[in-house]
């Protein structure tokens, strides 16, 4: 299962620099491509806001 951003990303950009695969698109709220999440967990260590969890 992939990990998903909620609406309380505040689109720093920390994590886009950190996923491996590249699965991090940009946008006011931030979203993964779940095809892509190899659910590695390094987003949503790196995010400050918390906002990045498994559903």
């Amino acid at each position: 299962m992939a990990y998903v951003i909620g609406s309380d990303c505040v689109a720093c950009g920390t994590c886009i620099d950190e996923c491996p695969v590249g699965a991090i698109s940009e946008g006011d709220i931030y979203s993964i491509n779940p095809d892509e999440c190899t659910e590695c967990g390094t987003c949503a260590d790196a995010c400050p806001s918390g906002a990045i969890s498994l559903p």
